[in-house]
């Protein structure tokens, strides 16, 4: 019999062990995805996702961070930024401050690990029920901001589809958050969080903004001033407490109603703060104000060409420049600047009340001078590019009043609010006065002072270093150290007389016959001294025929003068163009014994974290012998000294103690378009310009117009002040004496003559000062 098969029963799986094994699929699957999402994201696969911060960022993270200047005495002067932020450690931020952001922006900071899920989920339910809400924590926030999670540089291709952005985003600042929580303490991340954030008005970090909207530090601002700026953090316009103080208050009193549920503050505390009225004390940094506008100009220039070379950004890598001016130098020269030219103005305007000063040689005034000047400004290019070859709408626009601000001088602000078009704005400003001004140590090439103009905001040309105008007299010393140095002594003389030159011009005859600027010649012998002292023309032309006008330019160019100079018979009269930078330059090669000192306003340079980047020393070359050098300072006292001296205007000031000397020398240009005083003493030597932004805008007689009324004060002014101030170290004093041996005869008897003979021909001249063909 066949044997029956036994069936074997295989038990069927049970529905609830498939759910629990689909289950662990679907989670090993998802969780497989998830690391594997994570891991694209990280490691930016096949550049999907865009590159995440490196190791490197992580632990060394940059922020933008403005350049600091620095003067010599230690206090800061400008910043060069793009977006003003100076960091601040976390030793020197308010508890209040760190409170009132943790109790509004994160609450449970202290407790998670980068990222909130309570907060997560919390926002998630919020958005269900029609109540968005975020979610980021600190940690997330910081991320954003310092790395740049959702620029265009970091986003990969994935990155531009909408929804996936926004994934992917998050993604990276969960990730980050994570590893800067692993990396840094709570604090740390507190203090580059306040240091990172943008407040509005142009402040980034919360150094920047307790002196924006409080003029006061991070460790000293009160609880309601905290509140006001971490209520900012929310939206900087909106809550901003100077264009939106409604909005600022009561998100204030929201940071504060956190504080006080959170119990970092009691609720009457709450209550008592949020009936305080706003108050601030604002003003957002600029670079148009504080001192020295002018130099940070000028050593912005400089630093550009350095960073370029050296790869460093000035605006964005916080560099520390230390300069060699001193702040309170600074602040007499501005001061001194400031006094002269109010006063200067008021004369000025009185001078030619109901008239333009835009005059031709004739004293008439010029024809449609404004008319033309305004073609040549950036304002009509503008309209050009806008109107093209439509006149009649240009001159509309130029001819349509508005309301604008103005500079003046007729109060302590230096502004006003006036209606005006912007022809009419044109001749406002034409009317304006505007000055130079340098002082520099000339045994170490330090400038100590730097005055560009009257007003950095509203007329921006630097009148130090950028601006080149003629130096009339202040250029004859250059004849007197060619011919010292070539045999003569202060004690030779030159008859004072009229004189006819007559040379040779690219192959034609030419004549030139000075005149001195009072018209008057004694007819007898004269020393040099006396000749520079008192700036006869006619001894200086003579003197300039006998050791030639090239020596000349060659001794001007030698002692530090760069401008292209024209050889020419006047050139002792200052017929060409030069700064007052390089003029001060070059008298200081004068008490410097010889030696000529580039001037050098930069110290050191520091990255931001104090390590030293480059030191810079000075740059001397033996231009003189020692003895030329002290017979020209001997020269130079003439001014004072001797008699009829071009410098004695100086005696109206406080400057004569122990033996003060100082020695000077002043310039004015034919028609008083320029107004120089060049000064030295025995520290310091210092230039000053003054003069109309236009040569055809001047005074019209010497008397107003010469140096010794337009630039001399300023430099009298400026060393008062200085003598005054102990804590400087200026003393006043004599000159050194000699240190070689001087072989040339210098203390010579100045001789007055018994008359004078006056030029006939300069009758009518005398009248019309305007038409003297010579420079003082």
């Amino acid at each position: 019999m066949p044997q029956e098969q036994e069936t074997i029963a295989v038990p069927q799986k049970s529905m609830y062990s498939s759910v629990i094994s689909f289950v662990w699929k679907a989670f090993l699957l998802g969780f497989s995805l998830v690391v594997l999402y994570l891991v694209s994201v990280e490691y930016n696969f096949l550049y999907l996702f865009g590159a995440s911060p490196s190791l490197d960022r992580l632990e060394n993270p940059r922020t933008d961070q403005a350049s600091e200047l620095y003067t010599s005495d230690g206090q800061l002067i400008g910043k060069y930024f793009e977006e003003n932020r100076s960091p601040v450690p976390f030793r020197k931020m308010s508890p209040k401050l760190i409170n009132a952001l943790v109790a509004t922006e994160d609450v449970r900071f202290y407790e998670h690990s980068g990222i909130d899920p309570a907060a997560i989920v919390s926002a998630v339910y919020g958005s269900l029920q029609g109540d968005a809400r975020g979610a980021s924590t600190i940690t997330q926030q910081l991320a954003k901001n310092l790395y740049k999670t959702r620029t265009d540089n970091s986003q990969g291709l994935l990155g531009h589809i909408p929804v996936a952005d926004i994934i992917i985003s998050k993604t990276k600042e969960w990730l980050t958050a994570i590893k800067l929580e692993q990396r840094y303490t709570k604090d740390e991340i507190l203090a580059m969080y306040l240091n990172t954030v943008d407040f509005g008005s142009n402040s980034f970090g919360i150094k920047v903004a307790s002196k924006t909207f409080f003029h006061t530090s991070p460790d000293s601002l009160k609880t309601e001033q905290a509140a006001v700026l971490v209520g900012l953090l929310k939206a900087p316009t909106y809550y901003s407490p100077r264009y939106n103080p409604k909005n600022s208050t009561r998100r204030r009193n929201t940071v504060l109603a956190q504080m006080a549920k959170y119990k970092y503050i009691t609720q009457a505390e709450a209550d008592s703060l949020q009936k305080l009225p706003l108050e601030l004390n604002y003003k957002v940094e600029s670079h148009y104000e504080g001192p020295a506008t002018y130099f940070r100009g000028a050593v912005a220039e400089y630093l550009n060409e350095w960073c370029k070379q050296n790869g460093y950004d000035l605006y964005r890598d916080g560099l520390k420049i230390y300069t060699t001016i001193d702040s309170r130098m600074q602040k007499y020269a501005e001061e001194a600047m400031e006094k002269q030219m109010r006063t200067l103005q008021r004369r000025f305007d009185n001078h030619w009340k109901g008239r333009n000063p835009w005059v031709d040689e004739d004293n008439n005034e010029i024809p449609g001078f404004i008319e033309e000047t305004i073609k040549r400004t950036a304002y009509y290019h503008r309209l050009k590019e806008k109107y093209g070859n439509d006149t009649a709408a240009i001159n509309r626009e130029l001819n349509t009043p508005h309301e604008m601000k103005v500079f003046t001088w007729d109060n302590d602000s230096l502004e006003k609010r006036v209606v005006m078009s912007p022809l009419d704005s044109l001749a406002y400003y034409k009317h304006f006065l505007h000055g130079g001004m340098m002082t520099m140590d000339p045994f170490t090439g330090h400038i100590k002072a730097w005055v560009g103009g009257i007003n950095f905001k509203y007329f921006k040309y630097d009148h130090v270093k950028q601006a080149h105008r003629q130096p009339g007299s202040t250029f004859k010393p250059f004849v007197y150290v060619a011919a010292i140095d070539n045999g003569y002594s202060p004690c030779d003389k030159i008859v004072d007389q009229r004189i006819t030159i007559n040379y040779e011009e690219k192959g034609e005859k030419k004549s030139w016959s000075p005149t001195n600027a009072d018209w008057e010649y004694t007819g007898a012998p004269m020393t040099l001294r006396r000749a520079m002292g008192k700036s006869v023309n006619v001894v200086t032309a003579r003197l300039t025929e006998k050791i030639g006008w090239e020596t000349v330019v060659k001794y001007a160019h030698r002692l530090g003068i760069t401008s292209p100079l024209e050889s020419v018979p006047s050139i002792g009269l200052g017929p060409s163009d030069v700064s007052v930078y390089e003029m001060v330059a070059a008298y200081s090669t004068f008490p410097n014994r010889g030696f000529y000192t580039k001037p050098m306003f930069i110290t050191r340079i520091e990255d931001r974290n104090g390590n030293l980047l480059h030191q810079f020393v000075p740059k001397q070359k033996k231009v003189l012998n020692t003895e030329t050098a002290f017979l020209m300072m001997h020269m130079l006292k003439g001014g004072m000294e001797e008699p009829g001296g071009t410098s004695q205007a100086l005696w109206e000031y406080d400057l004569w103690k122990n033996g003060n000397q100082i020695g000077g020398k002043t310039g004015t240009t034919s028609n008083h378009s320029d107004g120089w005083y060049m000064g030295v003493t025995k520290d310091l030597v210092t230039g000053v310009w003054v003069g109309g932004e236009d040569r055809s805008i001047h005074f019209r007689t010497s008397q107003l117009g010469e140096g010794s009324k337009t630039a001399l004060p300023v430099f009298g002014l400026f060393m008062e002040k200085l003598y005054k101030d102990k804590d400087l170290g200026y003393t006043m004093g004599p000159f050194p004496k000699p240190t070689v041996e001087i072989t040339k005869e210098y203390n010579c008897t100045t001789v007055l003559p018994k008359k004078v003979v006056v030029d006939s021909t300069a009758i009518d001249s005398l009248v019309n000062l305007l038409n003297m063909d010579t420079l003082l």
